[in-house]
């Protein structure tokens, strides 16, 4: 690591700790050469997950389009912030161990309906009748009868 008072090239670890919940470690360095002590913080490297939407365009997976999906699924509902959060890190933890670094829109829906189905009926109803474009009455009862049929 390179020292930002000299330059110089080496440097030894005084102190390693976690910070962000375990999500990067803060090290206390100091320089061999000037004696000089400078903190950097180290981070897992994540490649990009692409998404591929109904059109076939592609954008970068973005973690508050899902949460905004979810959030107005669940919007008069008895999901707290935490479980929704809960639900966003779980998609986003199966997004990131998928081997396939492109996804397809359908893949993310079928993921965040698994997730609602979990926690509250009717916010997966609700998610699914967006998400699945009902046409009609009859598509959504269809849906209500394979819920109700999976309960028994």
């Amino acid at each position: 690591m390179k020292c930002p008072y000299c330059g110089f090239e080496e440097s030894k670890v005084i102190d390693s700790r976690s910070a962000d919940d375990g999500e990067r470690i803060r090290r206390r360095r100091e320089c061999l050469k000037c004696g000089k002590r400078f903190t950097t913080h180290e981070v897992i490297e994540t490649v990009p997950i692409i998404v591929v939407k109904r059109d076939k365009s592609r954008e970068v997976f973005d973690r508050n389009k899902l949460t905004a999906g979810i959030l107005r699924a669940c919007e008069k509902r008895p999901v707290s912030l935490k479980q929704i959060e809960g639900m966003v890190d779980r998609i986003e933890a199966k997004l990131q161990s998928m081997l396939d670094r492109e996804i397809t829109t359908m893949q993310i829906g079928e993921l965040a309906m698994e997730e609602l189905k979990s926690v509250d009926e009717v916010s997966y109803v609700r998610f699914a009748s967006v998400y699945r474009q009902f046409k009609d009455i009859n598509t959504f009862l269809e849906e209500l009868n394979k819920l109700l049929t999976e309960k028994q």
